[in-house]
C-alpha cells in the first residue's frame, strides 16, 4: 500500500535518501533542500509504504511571458522501489493537487516516455521553450488552464536555485 502525503520535517533526511540514492549524486536533493529553505516549494510530497519514505516529489515556480505556473522536479523513486507505480503516484496525486489549487501549468525536464502518459506534451508545441538548451522532447508542459494560457508564449524561466545549487 503506497501512502501519498504532503512533505513533513521529520521527512527531510529521508527525502535526501530518497534523491541521493535514485540519481547517484548530491546535486537534486540540494536543489530540494534550497528550494526548501527559500520558500519555493509550491508542493512537496512523499510517498510512504509501511510508513517509510520511498519516493519524493517537488514542485516550484515556474514563469512564462508573466503568467507563474509550476515546475515538476526532482521526482524520486528509491531505485528498490522503481517500476512499482510510485513514481506515476506521486505526479497523478501532485498533478490533481496543483489543478484543484488552480494553477494554470505545469513543466516537466524528464523522461520523454514517462511524462507524457500524464498529458505532457513538448513544450514547443505551444510556443514555449526552456531557458536551457534542451532537446525538445525532454521539456514538455501539462496546460491545466487553457484560457489563462492562450496567449502566453516565449521562454520558461525556473528558479536561480537550479542553476546555482551544486
Amino acid at each position: 500500500m503506497i501512502e501519498i502525503r504532503p512533505e513533513q520535517p521529520g521527512d527531510i533526511p529521508a527525502i535526501r535518501d530518497v534523491n541521493r540514492r535514485a540519481f547517484g549524486q548530491d546535486q537534486e536533493g540540494n536543489i530540494v533542500d534550497a528550494l526548501r529553505a527559500n520558500g519555493a516549494a509550491v508542493l512537496s510530497l512523499v510517498a510512504a509504504v509501511d510508513g517509510r519514505v520511498v519516493g519524493h516529489i517537488m514542485y516550484s515556480p515556474l514563469l512564462v511571458g508573466g503568467v507563474q505556473g509550476a515546475a515538476l522536479g526532482p521526482m524520486a523513486v528509491l531505485p528498490e522501489h522503481q517500476h512499482r507505480g510510485i513514481g506515476t503516484s506521486l505526479v497523478e496525486a501532485g498533478n490533481r493537487q496543483l489543478r484543484h489549487d488552480g494553477c494554470p501549468f505545469i513543466a516537466v525536464l524528464g523522461h520523454a516516455t514517462f511524462y507524457p502518459r500524464f498529458g505532457f506534451r513538448p513544450a514547443n508545441t505551444y510556443g514555449i521553450t526552456c531557458e536551457w538548451d534542451v532537446p525538445d522532447d525532454v521539456f514538455m508542459m501539462l496546460v491545466l488552464d487553457e484560457a489563462k494560457m492562450s496567449d502566453v508564449v516565449g521562454i520558461a524561466k525556473y528558479r536561480t536555485e537550479f542553476s546555482t545549487v551544486a
